[in-house]
């Protein structure tokens, strides 16, 4: 990407009011960059969430892993990288067009699911899978502590995947949830019977 079409696309998104599609075109564009370099991203914890449900919960950030190659991007690389979008920070954490993007390392995954592709103006950013995610949310937010602002965004999750229509596989949510990496079967259960009732939406935990 040349540096007109960079400095267009930051401009594009410094304007951007909208904060969900804000967050969506800067990961295309950090995606791009890198993906340039052969390095493929994929968007994780609270930012994939964000992008899953809209913008009805906002992270505020965009936290990335790294899915290839195998082995860590060198500081040097990851400062050139970011540098080309006039990044502040680093060399895990940079601020760019007033928005932080965290590069967290290596993704590690229990899923058997496929990440999710989403078409975004800058190129294609990858999503972690949903079914981690949900699980990995509801243990932050009750182990080891409650945790509030873990179960509202549990909650706003679940509530987009019961009413938007993306996909997710139940069965593999339930397979998660009883590993060993987890073990919140109960937990999850209970939450998205919650928030199914309320929405007078099917639980997909309940066989009738």
């Amino acid at each position: 990407m040349s540096p007109q079409k960079i400095a267009a696309a930051l401009k594009d998104i410094g304007n951007e009011r909208d904060p969900n599609l804000k967050s969506q075109k800067l990961a295309s564009l950090v995606s791009a960059l890198f993906r340039a370099r052969g390095i493929e991203l994929v968007v994780v914890g609270g930012s994939a969430i964000e992008f899953y449900t809209d913008g009805a919960y906002l992270s505020g950030d965009i936290d990335l892993c790294q899915i290839k190659p195998g082995t860590p991007i060198p500081l040097r690389l990851r400062q050139e990288i970011m540098g080309r979008l006039g990044a502040k920070g680093g060399p895990r954490s940079w601020e760019v067009a007033g928005i932080f993007v965290d590069l967290l390392g290596l993704v590690e995954t229990e899923s058997r699911s496929s990440f999710r592709k989403l078409k975004a103006p800058y190129g294609i950013v990858t999503l972690m899978n949903p079914e981690e995610l949900l699980v990995e949310r509801i243990l932050v937010s009750v182990y080891p502590q409650s945790n509030r602002d873990a179960a509202n965004c549990a909650r706003k999750f679940i509530a987009a995947a019961l009413t938007s229509g993306f996909e997710i596989d139940w069965r593999e949510v339930t397979r998660l949830a009883k590993s060993s990496q987890y073990r919140i079967l109960n937990e999850c259960q209970a939450l998205v019977g919650k928030v199914a009732r309320e929405l007078k939406a099917k639980n997909p935990f309940d066989s009738r």
